[in-house]
């Protein structure tokens, strides 16, 4: 599909397509970083810099009420909502404020957060360690549950005063919960539910087309995609999104190529794809793995032992977390107060859906409304 883009890109820079008038429409928040997005739409904005145990830091962002209330509101309760795979806190402010789940919260009258996994554009920092150093980006969703989470959810409860919240997960936002609530008691402790959008826990269904990667070797994923980033947000992306994808007769193929792609980073292609089985990542030797986990195999998570309430929605037409998937999820759940399977549904349509506010957000915030109730 990059040939495509490619070729589009070769147009655009020798002229218009002969006989097709330049059209085209850029979005202003293209170019925007999310402090600015919330800002255009007329919400107010705090950042902080989670600094982990490990020594990433990470750029948290807050929207601490709605834009008919003021600094002086008391909210109802803190959310915090944690993005998926090769993604970032973008994603749930990045339709109009009436169909973005950050902006409907905060207009509800919760005080949301915003979390950015470590390594994305704006989690992209150590205290040490450099982005352009290997060392860096020798990590996987282990450590961002053992360290991302647990630094993001204290400093949450530390500014807002707060000592539970509520906390919203999409794709990879889910798989980091379910490893850190059931290895972490402490942690679960603290979150009131758990809501859980397309929920990956194990790949062994998956049809995306990532999982090919699965069959090559360390070596050749290095030759491949590097030993640093897999995807990162660079000038030419920012090109491909505001000049070529931006124009109506490039939409099908962009559309495609971004909807084929969800999948999952191949940092993490060991996991466990084909056994059905959430465990740690291997990191291809004894040592290193005595070094991670104490033991010379990676640990499997037992997701049973998470005792947190649950409510989860799945995707008939997801890709990424196939329906089978959750089917073998959902008896390990302990206490899943929710569960709603959405047949139209793919794995973006739970932050893209167009009608993912009657779909999902609506009961989510009512579930929130009850649990405040009771």
């Amino acid at each position: 599909m990059w040939w495509l883009l490619a070729a589009a890109c070769c147009v655009l820079l020798h002229g218009p397509i002969h006989g097709y008038k330049q059209r085209s429409i850029t979005n202003p928040e293209a170019n925007m970083n999310i402090s600015q997005i919330i800002s255009y739409w007329g919400y107010p904005y705090e950042k902080y810099d989670v600094v982990t145990e490990d020594g990433y830091i990470l750029g948290t962002y807050r929207i601490p009420h709605g834009k008919g209330s003021s600094e002086k509101t008391v909210p109802k309760a803190v959310v915090y909502l944690q993005h998926g795979l090769i993604a970032s806190a973008g994603n749930w402010i990045c339709n109009l404020p009436n169909n973005s789940l950050a902006f409907l919260l905060a207009d509800s009258g919760y005080d949301v957060w915003l979390g950015n996994s470590r390594g994305n554009t704006w989690s992209r920092k150590h205290l040490t360690l450099s982005p352009d150093s290997p060392q860096y980006w020798a990590f996987s969703l282990d450590e961002m549950a053992k360290y991302d989470l647990p630094a993001t959810i204290n400093l949450i409860l530390e500014k807002s005063g707060q000592k539970e919240l509520f906390y919203v997960g999409h794709s990879q936002g889910t798989t980091i919960a379910f490893i850190a609530f059931s290895t972490n008691p402490e942690l679960a402790k603290k979150i009131k539910i758990f809501f859980a959008l397309a929920p990956v826990v194990t790949v062994k269904y998956t049809r995306s087309p990532m999982k090919t990667l699965t069959t090559l070797s360390r070596q050749a994923v290095k030759v491949l995609f590097g030993d640093k980033m897999f995807s990162t947000h660079t000038l030419f992306e920012q090109f491909i999104a505001t000049k070529v994808c931006n124009r109506k007769i490039f939409y099908p193929a962009c559309s495609n190529f971004l909807f084929s792609l969800s999948g999952f980073d191949p940092q993490n292609l060991n996991m466990a794809v084909n056994s059905g089985q959430l465990q740690a990542f291997d990191w291809g030797n004894a040592d290193q793995n005595m070094m991670h986990f104490n033991q010379l195999t990676p640990p499997v998570y037992n997701i049973s032992k998470m005792k947190v309430p649950t409510a989860m929605w799945s995707g008939g037409h997801d890709v990424v977390a196939d329906s089978r998937d959750t089917v073998n999820l959902l008896p390990k759940v302990a206490n899943l107060i929710y569960y709603k399977d959405i047949p139209h549904y793919n794995h973006m349509d739970f932050y893209l859906g167009q009608d993912a506010p009657q779909e999902i957000y609506q009961d989510l915030i009512r579930l929130m409304e009850e649990y405040l109730q009771n």
